[in-house]
């Protein structure tokens, strides 16, 4: 084989395909030529490493066939651009997604709490058995209150937000167990209900409920579509449906560990109205109203724009780009 020949002959060949692999945006029949000049280049080299061994040549189509390579494989899709995507569409979807298992959670947790709340504050016995007179006195009097104020409202609202997405966090990473969500959500039931019980024994229930709801009303429906996202990573593996329980668990951990880094966004504006809020000596009306205002945001956020993703296809998974193509299943 002439070397110089066949440089002579495909050097143009070459050159379109280093011009195609360089061009930002190709056309559908641009995308086809490149990949044509692709193939024949390809073979090109072939070629001479057949004949010729290592040549400066060959090094030249080499590189020029790597950067064509590079563009019909595609790069990683620039961050910048996956952030609308993952707020306007994943996100909402995935949160979309668990509705009906945050209602009952929501249901659930509630019925607990008020439950725990009657059963001991009614019972003097059981009062009494969470400490002495005195202690419990002054925390329905002072102590409960004042722990919205004693730090300063940065440091309470950032303190609060690490807490609470942390028990969110710990609801979807380890809701595979399927009892782990139940037994965090019963843990912070129990605890609501118990300071609701005391505070109720000594004729404060009023102050429990007006300093809970600025921040409780976004804070906790955050942590009941935590525990839903939880029990449906569980539920993934037990009832696959026509998938292996392996591909299933896979899809539901993607899509729903959206959920977590989306309430941390949640979590933190509950942070913000109960550090700079719940304390204030506002109006209740208009504190009470931050919160609900918060809330309604976030169930348009989850239940309009959610539904709305949701009914366009999108589930809170990746893309079959990004996750691979998913195995063909009959059913």
């Amino acid at each position: 084989m002439d070397l110089d020949a066949l440089t002579a002959a495909r050097r143009e060949e070459w050159a379109r395909l280093d011009e195609l692999s360089r061009t930002r945006r190709l056309s559908g029949r641009e995308v086809d030529e490149l990949v044509t000049r692709y193939r024949a280049a390809s073979a090109d080299l072939a070629e001479v490493k057949t004949s010729a061994g290592r040549t400066a040549h060959g090094d030249h189509v080499s590189t020029i066939l790597a950067r064509a390579r590079l563009r019909l494989t595609g790069a990683p899709e620039n961050v910048l651009r996956q952030i609308p995507r993952f707020f306007a569409q994943q996100l909402p979807a995935a949160l979309y997604r668990v509705r009906w298992t945050t209602l009952v959670i929501a249901v659930g947790f509630i019925a607990v709490t008020v439950v725990v709340a009657l059963w001991i504050s009614q019972d003097d016995a059981l009062v009494a058995s969470l400490g002495s007179r005195a202690q419990l006195e002054q925390y329905a009097e002072s102590d409960f209150t004042d722990y919205y104020s004693e730090n300063p409202a940065a440091v309470f609202a950032g303190t609060v937000w690490t807490n609470n997405a942390w028990i969110a966090a710990q609801c979807v990473m380890f809701g595979i167990t399927g009892f782990w969500p139940i037994a965090v959500l019963v843990q912070n039931a129990i605890g609501v209900g118990t300071a609701a019980a005391v505070l109720t024994a000594f004729g404060q229930a009023d102050v429990f409920v007006l300093y809970i709801l600025p921040h409780g009303l976004l804070e906790l429906t955050g942590i009941f579509v935590a525990g839903a996202a939880g029990l449906q990573i569980f539920w993934s593996w037990v009832a696959p449906g026509p998938r292996s329980r392996a591909e299933a668990l896979a899809s539901a951990g993607r899509s729903l560990a959206t959920i977590a880094l989306g309430l941390v966004v949640v979590l933190g504006v509950s942070g913000l109205i109960e550090g700079f809020v719940t304390a204030q000596p506002w109006p209740w009306p208009v504190k009470i109203g931050i919160g609900a205002a918060a809330l309604a945001l976030f169930l348009v956020y989850m239940l309009v724009v959610g539904g709305r993703a949701y009914r366009n296809g999108q589930d809170g998974d990746l893309t079959e780009y990004e996750a691979g193509t998913p195995t063909l299943v009959a059913g």
